[in-house]
């Protein structure tokens, strides 16, 4: 299929690569059963009546703390993962009780979360936004009615670096690697994600970043384990709130948002510079969707609508840094002179580089070699 055909629209590279129910199982499990079955329930937990809070498992600060306060149905209390992994392994070892009403997985786990029947089916009738999502954003090839989810936010991956430290420009996956190992060599964080770690490769040779080939896999094993992983000093998914404005490391690995959110809070942020690096990277969506067997269902519903609609859409694309996929929302805050836009919205030949990964039959190999790299690392 072409990858590239349609910008801005988040495509996985395959329709294929369905996950069995006992593997999906087997890997979230074995990536992190032990912190899972270590996390209790969230506490104030309802008593199956709709009370208590609302409780959101998400992303560490993926929403505008204004947005959280002028939601007046309920309070909203999130708590915060490092990957989808994470997540959904503490979903599984909870069966039904994690006390949690919403979730915001990344579009591709969707599938394997909807038949381990992890999430509630979406009535969208009761979502008075959706219709203000744009098309492109809507019926993905994971979820083609969503039935499960709605677009949260969009974006892409790359790597921010100090040029204090790192004295060249920076414009490639391989340039990346070079600076890991020399000027940043110790300096270096990886974002905590088996999916993103182990695309570096692929993104560098050309191959799709899910493979599945058990030769190609093998070689991102050696590079992962025995070349990079000495010189990588931490795996953080939330680099902008403390390894960028705090300057601990020279290069991040991460997220674009994540990556404008710590330049932004810098004392310096000249002295970083964000690179989407050729010539190729991930293009990814995270979405809204309602735990299965959620207790506060009626305030799910209008916590979700009430973000989809276009001036809270707006606050999160600022805060945050990522696209919504509310119509209207780039010139919106490019009106509202919102900073460092270009790290919140690609250019059209920057997605022509971007596809979306899938999860296959080859994610509990990734998930076992960054857990090797990791242990290699010393992080």
């Amino acid at each position: 299929m072409e990858r590239h055909s349609i910008p801005r629209i988040l495509i996985p590279s395959s329709s294929e690569g369905r996950v069995t129910r006992r593997l999906f199982l087997g890997g979230v499990l074995g990536a992190g059963a032990a912190a899972a079955l270590a996390a209790c329930a969230p506490a104030g937990k309802s008593d199956g009546g709709g009370g208590g809070d609302l409780r959101v498992y998400s992303w560490s600060e993926y929403d505008d703390p204004e947005n959280l306060d002028g939601f007046t149905t309920k309070q909203v209390l999130v708590d915060s993962y490092s990957s989808n992994e994470e997540m959904i392994s503490k979903l599984v070892a909870a069966r039904g009780t994690s006390g949690y009403d919403i979730v915001i997985p990344t579009g591709v786990f969707i599938p394997q979360m909807a038949e381990n029947e992890l999430l509630e089916e979406l009535d969208l009738s009761r979502l008075t936004n959706f219709e203000k999502l744009n098309p492109a954003f809507r019926g993905q090839a994971w979820d083609p009615d969503n039935t499960y989810s709605v677009c949260k936010f969009w974006g892409t991956t790359g790597f921010a670096y100090d040029t204090q430290v790192i004295q060249r420009e920076l414009t490639s996956w391989e340039d990346f690697v070079d600076a890991v190992k020399n000027e940043a060599s110790g300096r270096t964080a990886l974002s905590d994600d088996p999916g993103e770690i182990c695309a570096i490769l692929p993104f560098i040779k050309g191959w799709n970043q899910s493979t599945q080939d058990p030769a190609e896999l093998e070689q991102i094993r050696t590079f992962l384990v025995d070349e990079l992983a000495p010189h990588i000093s931490a795996f953080d998914s939330a680099p902008g709130g403390g390894a960028i404005p705090q300057g601990s490391q020279a290069l991040v690995h991460t997220w674009n948002g994540e990556a404008r959110r710590g330049i932004l809070a810098s004392p310096d942020p000249d002295r970083w510079k964000w690179v989407l690096p050729t010539p190729e990277t991930n293009l990814w969506m995270d979405n809204w969707a309602i735990v299965k067997g959620a207790e506060n269902i009626d305030a799910a519903y209008e916590f979700i609508d009430y973000s989809l609609a276009p001036e809270a859409a707006l606050l999160n694309t600022e805060y945050v840094g990522y696209g919504t996929g509310i119509d209207g929302t780039e010139e919106a805050a490019r009106e509202a002179g919102v900073e460092r836009l270009e790290m919140i919205f690609p250019t059209e030949e920057e997605t022509q580089r971007m596809y979306t990964g899938e999860i296959n039959e080859a994610q509990q190999v990734r998930m076992e070699i960054v857990a090797e790299m990791k242990a290699r690392a010393g992080a």
